[in-house]
């Protein structure tokens, strides 16, 4: 990731970035569930404030409860710390060209109104980009603390941490958005803005392209279209990188309204009942049943064209593989516990991007009962493909935009508590997408590994990939009051993707390897 004058180059460049975005597109289609996008962002490039659509708002007014948070995240690892000069200029060239990341969110003008998105006019870029020292801390301690840290809601809702420190001299960086300024889609297209192609480029993916350069100058489309792969299996996405946390919706809690009637009213009445359903059916798990504001985060590395190549030869996709793993290894541990459970409810997050916004949202949530008896691996894999494959089918009619106007009818308060207890349901969640298939940089500092960070929203445990230079790396935030023993289920799953693996034809080894070195040699 890197930032500012690196990234308007030559027209071919921006070529292939707009085919690799479009291959994200395409990939949705092929994997993810149709759904009608969240209403279109208005003009980036206006000074007038912009009003949040319905759906927006609503995560806006969840993201009150620290436990129904939005937020997402990314870990980048860095082979040297970036130029601050270079980023911090970079940074502000972007809060240009995406005005989100220069406003606050302002309430009032009614009930039946939305907020609006305003400029900030105390904002100070050196709030939101920082650097601290490793210290004494493990960096997936130090990761999860900045994770947990709930945003100012009266100030734009983003941050970049550098962390130095690191052994070798190689350092990281966190990066944090609320969902309510882009979805993870959005990010990786946002990341456009402050990433290059090379370490010392003369000019960079987003000089002034998306939004505007200076002030009232004229807006300028960046990049292409391309919707996150909850499902596939191409290398994929190129000006795109890191702050797809993706993950997932606020809540899982708008996911059978289909065919809902037209009038408001009705539309409330049939969403409560849908919704109300999976609040009474209740999470499956009998051991995952506290939840808490704590976070504990892990990871762990794939290569990408193994899990391609067993994938197909199990008969799915990467995503089945994926979802698989992370089935198998909660299975596991509930089988380890003595309290085996039939069934596992799983929310996945699917993308609707039809538009070349960097800000916004467009996705929508999904869940799918999944088998977590006892059986073998080629077994689970097989009827995980198949139920993802009905959850396609059957999440076509539902209008997100519409459910969440619905639910704007309710108080505040009660919004809150009936959304805490139908995300409550949920059991975990897991959630897919891509970056470059090749080396990106970050105010001249390499990007060697991508580990996103996807919300929980009152879930256990959040499981998202993320490809990058031909590896899938897996970022692991969970509720440490949920599931005792997180080092135990990410080991769970360490194991779960190998005995896939083998299963695929892959011989097995240490799924650890292939993760890029963080620490001190020994």
């Amino acid at each position: 990731m890197g930032v500012g004058s690196a990234i308007g180059c030559s027209a071919a460049r921006r070529h292939l970035i707009e085919q690799v975005l479009d291959a994200h597109r395409a990939a949705s289609t092929a994997v993810g569930v149709p759904c009608s996008a969240v209403a279109a962002e208005s003009d980036e490039g206006s000074d007038a404030d912009e009003r949040m659509t319905d759906f927006e708002s609503v995560m806006w007014t969840l993201d009150g409860d620290p436990r129904l948070s939005s937020a997402f995240a990314n870990l980048t690892l860095l082979d040297h710390p970036p130029d601050r000069a270079e980023l911090r200029r970079r940074m502000a060239s972007a809060t240009e060209a995406v005005p989100r990341l220069r406003r606050r969110i302002v309430e009032g003008g009614g009930a039946f109104t939305t907020p609006v998105w305003r400029d900030d006019p105390s904002f100070d870029l050196d709030h939101h980009i920082r650097w601290v020292d490793l210290g004494g801390r493990t960096l997936d301690e130090l990761v999860a603390s900045l994770s947990a840290r709930p945003f100012d809601r009266e100030r734009p809702l983003w941050e970049f941490v550098v962390i130095e420190g690191l052994p070798d001299g190689r350092a990281a960086m966190v990066q944090r958005f609320d969902h309510t300024i882009t979805d993870g889609e959005g990010g990786i297209r946002l990341s456009v803005q402050f990433l290059d192609l090379e370490r010392s480029p003369t000019s960079g993916l987003g000089t002034p392209t998306s939004g505007r350069g200076p002030r009232g100058a004229p807006r300028v489309e960046v990049t292409s279209d391309a919707d996150n792969s909850v499902s596939q299996e191409q290398p994929s996405s190129r000006a795109a990188d890191s702050l797809r946390g993706i993950t997932s919706a606020p809540a899982a809690m708008w996911r059978s309204v289909a065919n809902v009637p037209s009038r408001t009213a009705e539309l409330l009445d049939t969403m409560l009942d849908a919704v109300g359903q999976l609040a009474i059916d209740g999470r499956r798990s009998p051991l995952w049943t506290d939840r808490s504001t704590e976070r504990w985060f892990g990871r762990s590395a794939l290569r990408l064209d193994e899990v391609k190549e067993a994938a197909h030869a199990l008969g799915g996709t990467v995503n089945d593989l994926f979802v698989t793993g992370a089935l198998a290894a909660a299975a596991t541990v509930h089988q380890r516990a003595d309290l085996p459970v039939a069934e596992l409810r799983v929310a996945i997050p699917i993308s609707t991007r039809a538009d070349r916004s960097a800000a916004g949202n467009a996705f929508t949530p999904a869940h799918a009962l999944l088998p977590a008896a006892e059986m073998p691996i080629e077994e689970r894999f097989r009827a995980v493909h198949e139920r993802l494959g009905r959850v396609k089918q059957g999440q076509g009619s539902i209008s997100i935009d519409a459910a969440a106007a619905a639910a704007r009818l309710m108080p505040d308060a009660a919004l809150v508590g009936f959304a805490a207890r139908t995300a409550g349901a949920v059991d975990f969640v897991c959630s897919n997408v891509r970056a470059a298939p090749f080396d990106l940089y970050i105010a001249g500092a390499l990007l060697e590994g991508n580990y996103p960070l996807g919300p929980l929203v009152n879930t256990a445990f959040n499981l998202t990939t993320m490809s990058y230079r031909g590896r899938l790396f897996l970022g692991l935030v969970v509720d440490p009051v949920a599931v005792p023993d997180p080092v135990g289920l990410l080991a769970a799953m360490e194991a779960s993707y190998r005995e896939l693996l083998a299963a695929g034809g892959i011989a097995p080894r240490s799924v650890a390897e292939d993760r890029p070195s963080d620490r001190s040699p020994g």
